[in-house]
């Protein structure tokens, strides 16, 4: 069975961090085809041995990249195209259905209450989703939060299944000659305090929170994995509260669990979310989690995630400072149920039975 992989780009961002922990366990032969950009997370699916192909597109309205991806889809003869984020779904599905590719799935991340991937939810937006949805055979939502997100937009109940994200457990366990490393390289001393944020700088984070809530503490440092369109207001932000020499801007990173060794704990402020990857992964590493909105834990029964605690926004800045006066050597807990929950192996599994479903008799063979 072979399967295309279609997303809108290949930055260190969730979706991307999580095609990229997936392709290893699927059973599927796998490739992926990325319509804008290169970056950090394609660099690193191809060193597994993965084939990337990329589209080229230009700007929103490239029409043209239709075209390129259904002589793909032709040319490699696939049995399923699976589709990530909105631009490409979009285009993935319409391609798919020109290229009369057998199954066509999509998995939903990044839909918000008012927004989905950063940009505001208008409503040609959604038509347009809506139609693009119709050329499909099922959407993926990976949390019951966005299924139900998605059935409110009005995609038919009957075409949502719900496959929970993923996490390698294992890549995330706490190492301390890890920590050691990353801290060095991060020019940290052995008593700092490293409060931690993983994710998109973009306002739905709310990292400028993070920024704000900074104890006073010199030994304290807050270290922000990712980029995009905010950082340079949050450098602005880090210098005008005089904390510029302890805000780490680490960048797009595919070695997060690397960085989370070097982590103390993971603040996780953002508003809305459909999933909370680096929560699981951050719990996964046996990290203490304070977070404002995170259906990964939500949608767990109780105890599930001990080391997870949901704190109230004007909270914050208590619970950080109390965690960094008590601070001492390096403590890590046992990864919770939720880990375990969440493993990637039990994603795959999920998603090579979905597509075996679709098709509904033997794949092709090349």
């Amino acid at each position: 069975m072979k399967v295309l992989h279609v997303i809108t780009g290949l930055a260190a961002g969730g979706a991307e961090q999580q095609l990229r922990s997936l392709l290893p366990y699927l059973r599927a032969r796998c490739e992926v085809a990325v319509l804008t950009g290169h970056g950090v997370v394609a660099d690193a699916i191809e060193r597994s041995g993965v084939p990337v192909h990329h589209v080229g597109m230009r700007g929103n309205r490239d029409l043209r990249a239709v075209g390129r991806l259904a002589r793909l889809m032709r040319r490699r003869r696939y049995d399923v195209v699976h589709t990530h984020l909105y631009r490409a779904c979009v285009y993935g599905r319409l391609a798919a259905r020109l290229a009369n590719v057998p199954a066509i799935v999509a998995t939903e991340h990044s839909i918000g209450r008012e927004h989905v991937e950063g940009r505001r939810l208008t409503r040609p937006i959604r038509a347009l989703y809506l139609a693009s949805e119709l050329l499909g055979h099922l959407t993926v939502a990976v949390s019951p939060t966005v299924a139900d997100r998605l059935s409110r937009w009005g995609v038919p109940r009957s075409r949502i299944v719900v496959v929970p994200n993923g996490v390698d457990g294992a890549a995330f366990g706490f190492d301390a000659a890890l920590r050691r490393r990353t801290r060095e390289r991060l020019g940290l001393p052995d008593g700092a305090f490293v409060i931690g944020g993983v994710g998109r700088l973009e306002p739905s984070k709310r990292f400028d929170e993070l920024i704000r809530a900074l104890p006073p503490f010199e030994h304290v440092v807050l270290l922000l994995v990712g980029s995009g369109s905010c950082e340079s207001r949050l450098r602005e932000l880090a210098r005008a509260t005089g904390a510029e020499r302890r805000v780490i801007f680490a960048g797009e990173s595919p070695e997060v669990g690397a960085l989370m060794s070097a982590m103390d704990v993971l603040a996780a402020p953002s508003v809305e979310e459909t999933f909370g990857v680096a929560v699981v992964e951050a719990l996964a590493s046996g990290l203490p989690v304070l977070y404002d909105t995170c259906p990964a834990v939500e949608d767990l029964p109780p105890g599930s995630a001990p080391g997870a605690r949901r704190v109230a926004p004007h909270r914050l800045a208590a619970e950080l400072a109390e965690l960094a006066e008590l601070a001492g050597p390096p403590r890590r807990m046992p990864p919770p149920e939720a880990v375990r929950l969440y493993d990637v192996r039990r994603q795959a599994d999920q998603l090579d039975r979905l597509y075996l479903r679709l098709l509904g008799a033997a794949p092709t063979e090349e």
